[in-house]
């Protein structure tokens, strides 16, 4: 069976960490996200890949090559992006017999990806708390009857995942009208198929859509809660590792050092003399944590340095950003209340009562900056050495 693998989006809702890479390419815990949709995929049976790509598709293509897993893989240019049926009707030459579509930016578990290659035709669900921010499906009797694009009044809290199983004749019906949102859906394709064949929800138990920056945070907390202790990089012996700590060949890891896993810390990354390292946090390659600093359940992308005397706390930084010394994240609201972040200009709730900051590529703070819970600072982003920031920069 193939899997097609939408990976062309350039993700507005997690800026500034999508700027100059493809969402999907966004790492979790050392892995692209597309990449654990492909090892899923190959794991339950899938032996194609077909990635669509667009937005930065050169790193798409570098990361996977022509074959990934021992499968073969192949790319279809989507040209304009209207759409997700627009998105596999690229696909269309290489498509050959029934075939998965998922997207590139979700997580998938093993087992629920393995029942949907068993149980075509097919759309993977998954029960939410608030059904608004999700297209929803509709069951009578275990058979998919609607779904339903982001309705203001959810007739249902099964969310749709992205996920399906096509039978081969959907390869011809991918030439769908523009919808009322003015794209081309795949939700219009499977109506059709609907029409001639019984489609079944497959419940998807640990799906996350990974659209904004708190919930890439949050995807590295569910992959880093998998990970196996494994020490392969150089450790002083007055460093103290506890619990799940990964320390990749090529790391480095300072006298003094506390790590409290789960924690990752990646080729090349050094974690200086006596820091504190704790949460679900992951150095990534070529990072820097400096002496006497404190970071917790944070990630730093490839790259970044956080100065000493420092403290980064429920953040995200990303490559090559530089933490100057003695700055200090607050992740904590006085009153209490979830902190909020800008999405595509709104300020919206990240539904975590603690958050820091989100630091765009290059970004860089002077000594001593104080940055406020909820603070997006754009790539290339400066402070002043003293400097309160209170507001997105």
């Amino acid at each position: 069976m193939q899997a097609v693998i939408l990976a062309a989006g350039e993700g507005t809702r997690i800026r500034p960490l999508s700027e100059e890479v493809a969402k999907p390419m966004l790492p979790v815990a050392g892995e692209p996200l597309a990449a654990r949709v492909a090892d899923v995929a190959v794991a339950a049976g899938v032996d194609e890949l077909v990635f669509i790509v667009g937005y930065r598709a050169e790193g798409v293509r570098a990361h996977f090559g022509d074959r990934y897993r021992g499968v073969p893989v192949h790319y279809a240019e989507q040209a304009d992006q209207r759409g997700t049926a627009d998105a596999v009707l690229a696909a269309r030459e290489y498509l050959d017999g029934p075939f998965l579509v998922l997207n590139g930016d979700n997580r998938y578990d093993l087992e629920s990806v393995a029942d949907l290659v068993d149980r075509g035709p097919s759309v993977g669900v998954h029960q939410v708390a608030d059904p608004t921010n999700y297209g929803v499906v509709r069951v009578d009797d275990g058979v998919v009857t609607d779904i339903v694009e982001k309705p203001d009044d959810p007739p249902t809290d099964l969310a749709n995942t992205g996920a399906y199983h096509f039978p081969a004749d959907a390869a011809e019906m991918l030439e769908v009208p523009e919808s009322e949102r003015g794209e081309h859906e795949l939700t219009d394709v499977l109506a059709s198929i609907a029409e001639t064949h019984t489609v079944r929800p497959v419940r998807l138990d640990r799906w996350m859509d990974v659209g904004r920056p708190w919930e890439l945070l949050e995807a590295t907390e569910r992959q880093l809660a998998e990970a196996t202790r494994r020490v392969r990089g150089e450790v002083h012996r007055d460093a103290d590792l506890r619990g799940t700590v990964v320390v990749e060949a090529g790391a480095t890891i300072e006298a003094g050092v506390v790590i409290e896993g789960p924690a990752l810390v990646q080729s090349g990354a050094t974690v200086g003399p006596n820091a504190y390292v704790r949460g679900a946090t992951v150095v990534g390659p070529d990072a820097t944590v400096g002496h006497g600093c404190e970071v917790k359940n944070s990630v730093l992308l490839a790259g970044a340095s956080v100065s000493h005397l420092s403290y980064v706390g429920d953040s995200v930084l990303g490559r090559d950003v530089n933490f100057g010394a003695g700055t200090q994240v607050a992740n904590l609201r006085h009153d209490g209340a979830d902190v909020r972040l800008t999405v595509k200009g709104e300020r919206v709730s990240t539904g975590r009562r603690k958050f820091g900051v989100v630091a765009g590529h290059g970004a860089k703070t002077g000594v001593n900056t104080s940055l406020d819970p909820g603070v997006t600072l754009s790539v290339g982003a400066t402070t002043a050495a003293g400097e309160t920031v209170s507001r997105d920069r």
